[in-house]
C-alpha cells in the first residue's frame, strides 16, 4: 500500500472497494492496530495514534470482523459473542442474555445462545463473528468482506444493521465485493488499485460502473460475455438415485466431459450437501456415484483416487492450511508425485510446483513461503485450485468458488473454470449468484428440497426464471 489517505467521519458509511493485492486488507490491518505503518500519520479522533497491538485499537474503541473470523467451534455462540469481555455490566448471566438479545435485534438475527458453533454453518459462524464485534460497542467498526459467505436474508440483516449502526454515530467502514451492497448503504466510496486510491466518490458521483471502471475497468464483464462454444464428450460423472442422510430426496443426473453444470437452490436446498455425497464426505445411505463407468466407495480418498476434486466453501477451514505456506498447501494433494523413492517428500519439487502455480494462476504473494491465512480471498482459492490442477482429475465440485473474492478475483476464477472445463474436465459448480451462475455454466440443475425441479441451457434462462423456478414459483 502506498501514501493512502482517508478520512473517517461519525455517523457515515466509508466503502472501501478494490481488487485481489489493492490494499484494502492491509488498510484495514493498520486501522484495527495489526499491523504498523511505515510512513504516514494515523489520527484517532484528532490525535497521533501509536498502536502496537489489535488490543490498543479495541481498548481505543476500533471494533473489526474480518472475512474469515476465527471462532471458537468448542463454545457455544453466547461464549464466543461474549469472549474476552471483562465488562462488569456482564458478569450475571441475566445481564448477558438481555445484552446478547439487544444485539440480535439491532440486526434482525436470531440464533440460539446456547448452540455450539461447530455445529453452525459458515453464514452463522460469521454472523456470531459480527455479533461478538458489536458486543464491544465501539465507535468505529471495520467489516472486512462480512456478507460473502452469507445468504441472501442474513445480508439483508447485516446491511441493515450498516446502516443503524451509522445513524447512531458510529463510523463503519465497509469493504465488500458485492457492488451493488455498497452502493445501497455506503454514504463514500474509496476505490484503492494497486495499493493507491485512484477514486472517491460521494452519494452524488456513485454508481457501480465507475467504481468497476477504478477496480479493473470492464475485464469482468468482458469475461462474463465471451462464453466459448464449445463440444461436451461423454458423461464422465454419473449420479444414480444419491442419497444421504443430509438430502431429503435420491438424485440422478450426468455431466459430460468438457461441460459446465450448475446447481442453483435456495438455502436448504441441499446444494452443498449434494456435493458433499458426490464426494464422500457425507455419508450415503443409498445411490451409486460413477467416473468414467468405474463406480466410487464412499468415501473422499476413494473420490480422490478416482479423479474427483472438491473446492469446498470454507476454503481455510476445509480447503487450506491456514499456517501452512503457498507451497505446501499446493502440494499436498499430489504428494506422490512430488516425492523421491520411498515415498520421501522432495520439497524442491514441491516449491517448484508452487512456483509454477502462482505463475500460471496468478496468485499475487509476495512470496510462496506466505502462510495463506495471509493472502486475500482470490488468492487463496487459487491456492485451493491449485491443489487440484495438476493432477489427472476427471470431475471438479466447486461449492461457492468466487466467496469473498472481488470483482477482478472472479474475472480470474472464471477464466479458469473454463480453462479447466476445455481440458475435458466435467465441472459442477454451485453459485448462490443466479446472474453469475448463468455466466459460467452450460446448463443448470435447480434443487429445491433435496431434488431437481427444473434442468435449463445457461443461454435459455433468465434470472427472473431461475429465481422463481428455485424458490418453486415456476
Amino acid at each position: 500500500m502506498r501514501g493512502v489517505s482517508l478520512t473517517l467521519t461519525q455517523g457515515l458509511v466509508h466503502g472501501l472497494v478494490g481488487a485481489n493485492g489493492a490494499g484494502k486488507s492491509t488498510l484495514i490491518k493498520i486501522i484495527a492496530g495489526a499491523e504498523r505503518p511505515t510512513a504516514g500519520v494515523l489520527r484517532w479522533q484528532g490525535t497521533p495514534a501509536d498502536w502496537r497491538r489489535p488490543a490498543d485499537a479495541q481498548a481505543a474503541g476500533v471494533a473489526v470482523v474480518h472475512q474469515q473470523s476465527p471462532v471458537a467451534p468448542a463454545l457455544s455462540v453466547l461464549e464466543n459473542v461474549y469472549l474476552g469481555q471483562k465488562s462488569a455490566r456482564l458478569w450475571r448471566p441475566r445481564d448477558r442474555q438481555r445484552d446478547f438479545d439487544a444485539l440480535c435485534s439491532s440486526i434482525g438475527f436470531a440464533i440460539d445462545p446456547s448452540a455450539p458453533v461447530s455445529e453452525l454453518s459458515v453464514g452463522d459462524r460469521q454472523m456470531v463473528s459480527i455479533l461478538r464485534a458489536l458486543a464491544q460497542h465501539p465507535s468505529l467498526i471495520l467489516l472486512d468482506e462480512p456478507t460473502a459467505s452469507i445468504t441472501p436474508a442474513e445480508r439483508a440483516g447485516v446491511l441493515g444493521a450498516v446502516r443503524s449502526l451509522a445513524t447512531s454515530g458510529v463510523a463503519v467502514v465497509f469493504v465488500s465485493h458485492f457492488l451493488n451492497e455498497v452502493m445501497q448503504v455506503c454514504d463514500v466510496v474509496s476505490v484503492l488499485r494497486d495499493g493507491t486510491l485512484v477514486d472517491e466518490l460521494d452519494a452524488s458521483s456513485m454508481s457501480v460502473e465507475r467504481m468497476v471502471s477504478g477496480i479493473v475497468g470492464n475485464r469482468l464483464r468482458a469475461v462474463e460475455n465471451s462464453k466459448p462454444a464449445h463440444e461436451f464428450g461423454p458423461a464422465v460423472l454419473k449420479v444414480r438415485n444419491l442419497k444421504s442422510v443430509r438430502m431429503a430426496e435420491p438424485v440422478t443426473l450426468d455431466v459430460k466431459r468438457g461441460e459446465i453444470v450448475g446447481i442453483a437452490g435456495l438455502l436448504g436446498s441441499g446444494r452443498t450437501s449434494l456435493l458433499k455425497a458426490i464426494f464422500g464426505a457425507d455419508r450415503r445411505t443409498s445411490g451409486e456415484v460413477l467416473v468414467d463407468d468405474k463406480p466410487l466407495a464412499p468415501s473422499p480418498a476413494a473420490a480422490v483416487k478416482g479423479g474427483v476434486a472438491f473446492v469446498p466453501e470454507d476454503r481455510l477451514g476445509q480447503g487450506l492450511i491456514g499456517d501452512w505456506e503457498i507451497w505446501r498447501n499446493v502440494s499436498m494433494a499430489d504428494l506422490g508425485q512430488l516425492s523421491r523413492r520411498f515415498k520421501l517428500l522432495n520439497p524442491a519439487k514441491e516449491r517448484a510446483r508452487a512456483i509454477q502455480a502462482c505463475a500460471e494462476l496468478g496468485v499475487v504473494a509476495a512470496s510462496i513461503d506466505t502462510p495463506v491465512k495471509d493472502l486475500s480471498g482470490g488468492n487463496a482459492q487459487k491456492v485451493v485450485f491449485a491443489k487440484w490442477i495438476y493432477k489427472a482429475h476427471h470431475v471438479l465440485l466447486l461449492d461457492e468458488p468466487t466467496a469473498g473474492v472481488d470483482v477482478g478475483g472472479k474475472a480470474d476464477l472464471i477464466k479458469l473454470i473454463r480453462a479447466l472445463a476445455a481440458r475435458g474436465m466435467g465441472i459442477v459448480v454451485v453459485l448462490s449468484e443466479f446472474e453469475e451462475l448463468l455466466s459460467v455454466t452450460d446448463r443448470v440443475l435447480v434443487l429445491r428440497h433435496g431434488n431437481i425441479t427444473a434442468d435449463f441451457a445457461s443461454d435459455e434462462v433468465s434470472v427472473s426464471e431461475l429465481t422463481a423456478s428455485a424458490g418453486g414459483l415456476a
